[in-house]
């Protein structure tokens, strides 16, 4: 089951394709509009967008825009939009398919699918599961076992700092917002208090060293800096 953002104003057309979407057991969250879709994704990201270009309160190519300097979810363009010029501008905006309106909800879902297939596969061992070097350093992850070993030796992490340390490693070289791993780490709503994840970020760095696995980007969150152990040969 994959979690899966669906921008579209027109509510006939996003009844029918979350309804079919949740037919294959997906989990959709509907918006009408641009507004509080960022929001949303820094707390829960989705595993795919769907999103529509001509909306009420702004434009989908704008969005994807400003998701993609965040992301590297998967998208699609759902438009009616057909001109061969608004399809280039959505790829170079990092679209992964264009579907123009109108359309057959049963084929959008095909299409989806294969998405999330191709982005599985690229994605290599699931989850964070596998070593990763730094400064002379080995980290190792077990997801089945929450366990991780620097340098082979184990590591004594609390639950909520091995979900830290998995979610970052997961979306390594990406900038992960406090709120998102309040949200997705621990399960926090978005009243909760991001001086609770300084405090884990604190003890976490202590444990693993002085080798920069944790990078703070001020403003913004945190960026896992490992690399896959053997990755570029």
């Amino acid at each position: 089951m994959a979690r899966i953002f669906l921008v579209e104003d027109n509510e006939s057309i996003r009844e029918a394709v979350a309804g079919y979407l949740r037919l294959e057991d997906h989990e959709v969250v509907e918006f009408g509009g641009v507004a509080d879709v960022l929001e949303v994704m820094r707390h829960k990201a989705p595993d795919l967008a769907i999103l529509d270009v001509m909306l009420p309160d702004g434009s989908g190519f704008a969005l994807a825009k400003r998701i993609r300097a965040e992301s590297r979810v998967p998208l699609v363009f759902l438009t009616a939009r057909e001109a061969e010029s608004d399809r280039i501008t959505g790829f170079e905006l990092g679209a992964d398919d264009y579907v123009v309106k109108p359309f057959s909800p049963k084929e959008l879902v095909l299409r989806v699918q294969a998405l999330l297939r191709r982005a599985g596969a690229a994605a290599g061992p699931k989850g964070a599961d596998g070593c990763w070097e730094r400064g002379g350093a080995k980290l190792c992850l077990d997801g089945a076992a929450h366990r991780a070993a620097l340098d082979g030796a184990d590591l004594p992490l609390t639950a909520a700092e091995w979900k830290i340390l998995e979610h970052l490693a997961l979306n390594a070289g990406i900038v992960v917002s406090r709120e998102r791993l309040l949200g997705e780490s621990l399960g926090y709503d978005y009243a909760g208090s991001e001086r609770t994840i300084d405090t884990h970020m604190k003890n976490l760095r202590a444990k693993l060293g002085d080798h920069g696995w944790v990078e703070t980007v001020r403003g913004f969150g945190f960026r896992f800096s490992g690399t896959r152990a053997g990755a570029g040969g």
